[in-house]
């Protein structure tokens, strides 16, 4: 019998659906069993997000700073898992903070030392820096990235900007104006999810994962768009700078940085829908005779391998 581990944390709840599509195949399977496991911060994040709320939790996702989690079930401290999945959210560009929280906790590192490790990402398009950021702390916490799969809003970026705020911070779902597609992944790529279960499946009970990744790319598991890339790591070294200056002003909740915050909020509306289409224009016209390098940028981040510093 083969045991596998899932564990993810999913606000508004379609990460969850991703993940049950994806692993009914091996929940299907006679000789596998397959553990689930939601985090649950001792803070609860709220959905729909109030928006002073949502915007109030970017320093501490851009900083990667922890908060606390209900302790896991004791049950799965004492089991021995074959393969940990690792479902996540991106919030701010980094890993969302429930998540960044389990892999920074000593029970994180206690279940994924030496383990073979798949990411699952859904997010809205933007997920580089994260993954980065993930294999960086599955490294340190001696695990092993063997397979990732991404799902995203395929829709065109200030698109799915639009629709996803109004998910998030309105809470609908509806397709707005009846001319706005339906916010984040769509019903066709969950419903599609359980196509990566095959070679999951294969490399579990051979007992072998380095080839899992080839396999899912051989499936479409990761498509990566050279400018969001581009725009997602400027974005990741600008936000670094605001989370610190508005961190100096405070812990989450505190008066004093509701101010930067304020600022921010001003400062990312006119990034999005003024940079954002500059640097766009910019990176189009200019990226041709550096062809060879986005190339092979574009395979590192479809590949599972890390080459920052630990």
């Amino acid at each position: 019998m083969k045991n596998v581990l899932v564990i993810s944390y999913s606000q508004t709840g379609q990460l969850h659906d991703i993940l049950d599509s994806l692993l009914a195949p091996l929940a299907q399977a006679p000789d596998v069993r397959v553990t689930r496991y939601t985090l649950r911060p001792q803070r609860a994040y709220p959905y729909p997000w109030p928006k002073d709320e949502f915007f109030d939790v970017f320093p501490e996702s851009a900083l990667g700073i922890p908060d606390v989690l209900e302790p896991l079930d004791p049950a799965i401290l004492q089991t021995d898992y074959d393969l940990v999945i690792l479902g996540y959210q991106v919030w701010f560009l980094s890993p969302s903070i429930p998540f960044n929280s389990f892999l920074l906790s000593e029970e994180g590192k206690r279940i994924l030392r030496g383990k073979p490790v798949m990411t699952v990402i859904g997010c809205r398009n933007m997920w580089f820096t994260a993954q980065e950021k993930v294999k960086r702390l599955l490294l340190q916490a001696d695990a092993r990235l063997v397979g990732n799969a991404v799902f995203v809003d395929r829709h065109v970026n200030h698109v799915s900007l639009v629709t996803i705020v109004r998910w998030l911070i309105g809470g609908k779902t509806d397709r707005y104006l009846g001319l706005f597609p339906k916010p984040g992944v769509s019903d066709k790529d969950i419903r599609e999810a359980s196509k990566f279960a095959e070679p999951i499946l294969e490399h579990l009970r051979s007992g072998g994962f380095e080839d899992l990744q080839a396999s899912l790319l051989a499936r479409r598991a990761v498509m990566v768009r050279p400018l969001l890339a581009f725009i997602d790591k400027r974005g990741s070294f600008i936000f670094s700078k605001f989370s610190k200056k508005i961190r100096a002003r405070g812990e989450p909740g505190d008066p004093a940085r509701r101010p930067l915050l304020r600022f921010f909020y001003y400062y990312l509306l006119f990034a999005l829908w003024v940079i954002a289409p500059i640097v766009s224009l910019l990176f189009l016209i200019v990226h041709l005779p550096f062809l060879p390098w986005v190339n092979r940028e574009k395979r590192y981040l479809q590949s599972v391998r890390y080459k920052g510093r630990l």
